[in-house]
């Protein structure tokens, strides 16, 4: 499942009840707000979830898969994001249930 901009405007408009149209706002702002940061080349931090950070790659060789030719990869800036540790705990305990079932069913 894909949680989409829409999806966000849609529960802030259940929730808390705003109107669509402002939740819609809020969500646009929200991101908008984060490009812009990235776009200056600030961090974005955001508590108990994690952290956007710019990154500089150098150019590099590369090869082209289907051919075998070397093809340089060119410089560029790209965008990480590294889960905070509340996240991060979530993610492993969502992974850890799923995990045992899978094993649970394998020696079955």
């Amino acid at each position: 499942m894909a949680l989409t901009k829409a999806d966000i405007a849609s529960r802030l408009f259940e929730q808390i009840g705003l109107t669509k149209r402002e939740a819609k706002e809020i969500v646009e702002i929200f991101f908008q707000q984060i490009c812009e940061a990235l776009a200056k080349g600030q961090q974005v931090k955001i508590s108990g979830f994690g952290n956007f950070e710019l990154h500089d790659k150098k150019e590099r060789p590369g090869r082209n898969p289907k051919t075998g030719e070397m093809i340089p990869v060119s410089a560029r800036r790209v965008v990480t994001f590294r889960g905070g540790q509340k996240l991060r705990a979530r993610v492993e305990v969502y992974a850890g249930k799923n995990t045992d079932d899978t094993q649970s069913t394998k020696q079955d």
